[in-house]
Formats: structure tokens, sequence, C-alpha cells
């Protein structure tokens, strides 16, 4: 299973864009809310409901983590930044984009990998910053920002399900 953390003034579309795509490419997928309510508000006033609560779950079947910009705060959730250092310590998949990188890098996960973040963020990736658009590193998948949702999404389904699929989602999707 694979898991996208929601908190209140997550980015919306890249929230969304990557649910949707990955779904499509029959990827299963649990988008969970850290905020202890199922309905969890986007930055830009868009109510999402989540599958499930954070505190409902073991996460001893994820196979990726994945993390939308805007939503900084997540950082504050000790059971998320636990369960994200022990992703990493096991070598397992986790994938950030916008602002979510700076978490990973304030976790000491980007530690001796490269990574990229929305402009602003650099300061949280120290040496790993290396820019880019999308950049792909040991575990670890990052991304720029919000208009680079479908490029991130098609990134996690290649990485999850091979190439393939994701050109037949690509192809689909019209992209």
């Amino acid at each position: 299973m694979n898991y996208i953390f929601l908190d209140n003034g997550f980015e919306e579309i890249e929230a969304i864009t990557t649910i949707d795509l990955l779904r499509r490419a029959n990827i299963a997928l649990t988008t969970v809310s850290v905020t202890g309510d199922i309905l969890v508000t986007g930055a830009h006033a868009i109510p999402v409901k989540a599958d499930k609560l954070f505190g409902d779950l073991t996460f001893e079947d994820a196979e990726m983590l994945i993390l939308p910009g805007g939503a900084t705060n997540l950082i504050d959730s000790k059971p998320l930044c636990d369960l994200l250092i022990q992703h990493n310590n096991d070598n397992k998949l986790i994938a950030a984009i916008c602002a979510a990188p700076a978490v990973l890098g304030q976790l000491g996960i980007l530690d001796g990998k490269q990574a990229t973040c929305y402009p602003g963020f650099e300061n949280h990736l120290a040496e790993s910053h290396v820019g880019g658009l999308v950049v792909e590193s040991h575990n670890i998948i990052t991304a720029k920002g919000p208009g680079l949702s479908s490029d991130f999404a098609f990134c996690i389904i290649e990485k999850l399900v091979g190439s393939e699929v994701a050109d037949q989602v690509y192809d689909a999707a019209q992209y």
C-alpha cells in the first residue's frame, strides 16, 4: 500500500493530481489525514475527505509515503516524522513535492541525497539541494512545485509499477 498524507493547508493540485494519476495506474493508495479529522481543508479552501485517519493505521504494508506541499506543518506531527524516519532507515520509498521536501530535509532524510523544492525552502535541504524539476535520488523523489504535479506523479508511477504502465496512463491522460 502507498500513503499520501494530508494536513490543513496542503496544495490541492499536488495531492489530487497525484492521487488521480496513481489510481489511474491501479496503484493502491490511501489518503491519510494527520489532523485527527477525516475532512482536511487545502490551501485554497477546498475540503477533501481522507480515506483514513493517521491513528487508525499501522503502515506495516507501506511501500511509498507521499507528501504534497503546502502543509509545512507536517513537521509538527511526531508520529508522521517517526514513520518517515523509519521508512527511510528501511530504505523504502518516499516522495515529496513543493515545500514538503523541507520536512524531509529537517528530519535528515535527505542527507547524502539530491533533492529539489519550491523556491525559498532550499535552506532546509542544505547540501542536498540541486534544483531541477523532478529529482530522483536513492529512495527519494522530490519535485519543485504545483506545475510539476503530473511529472511528479508519473515519476512515482514509473518507480512503483514501471515505465510501460506510466506510458499508458500518460497517453490516456493526453499529457
